[in-house]
């Protein structure tokens, strides 16, 4: 697998959490052929970290812009998007799982 997974708090630039949370700080997998699937279960270990620790919401962050192939993928993942942002040009969207 290549790729990895930071979790962490919320960055500034997002609207607070209102519940206790974990945050993908950053997720990063190769778009190598060979590495197809890293990302899904990078995701799905934060998942499972997150249930683990007894908190029951987990946030993302990403790209807003383009085309929205990246909110589809966070979506198709699980995540709903929630609240949309701005640091200067750059337009984001937060997207959260809410783990029952």
């Amino acid at each position: 697998m290549a790729g990895g997974i930071v979790l962490g708090n919320a960055p500034n630039h997002v609207p607070p959490a209102t519940v206790d949370e974990v945050y993908v700080c950053a997720l990063v997998a190769s778009r190598h052929a060979s590495s197809r699937g890293t990302g899904r279960k990078l995701l799905r270990f934060a998942e499972e970290q997150t249930r683990a620790a007894g908190i029951r919401r987990l946030r993302v962050d990403c790209w807003a812009c383009g085309n929205g192939k990246l909110v589809r993928y966070y979506e198709s993942v699980g995540f709903r998007a929630t609240d949309r942002f701005a640091v200067e040009a750059w337009q984001g969207q937060v997207l959260q799982m809410d783990l029952l």
